[in-house]
């Protein structure tokens, strides 16, 4: 995820550039992604099981797995503009704990480790019922700007 995902200029840090607003990109769109809640320490979304379903009827692992990616790594590109770097995804892991054929899913990401270089978040998502669908981790290196 690129400094562009959010409004105003992420690589200046600081201050200034907060209140965060996450600008969703195509494929977040696609996905219908809706993000309820933002900041370094929490970055809360919905994404409808509806047009993200596999050919049997299914939440598709993949849909899940790129909204818990794109959680966690907005929630990474929020921390690190306050050192004024931007982030790289380097490793994402899924457990997938059951299905969904409807309704909305919540995605939660929550930091595990925010260091200067690298940060770790978890990612939760839940149905309707607050059943966890799924959860994630994702490693994001802090790099500067280009």
């Amino acid at each position: 995820m690129t400094s562009d995902r959010m409004t105003g200029d992420p690589t200046t840090g600081g201050e200034a550039t907060k209140p965060w607003t996450i600008t969703l990109g195509t494929l977040d769109e696609k996905l219908g992604i809706r993000v309820l809640e933002q900041s370094a320490q929490r970055v809360v979304a919905t994404m409808p099981v509806a047009g993200n379903t596999q050919s049997l009827g299914r939440l598709h692992g993949g849909a899940t797995a790129a909204f818990a990616e794109a959680l966690g790594s907005w929630c990474a590109l929020i921390h690190a503009s306050t050192l004024g770097k931007v982030c790289a995804g380097v490793d994402l892991n899924i457990t997938h704990h059951r299905g969904a054929t409807d309704g909305t899913l919540t995605g939660t990401a929550s930091p595990v480790h925010l260091g200067r270089t690298i940060t770790s978040h978890e990612i939760v998502v839940t149905d309707e019922q607050g059943r966890r669908i799924c959860t994630a981790r994702i490693t994001n290196q802090l790099i500067e700007p280009r």
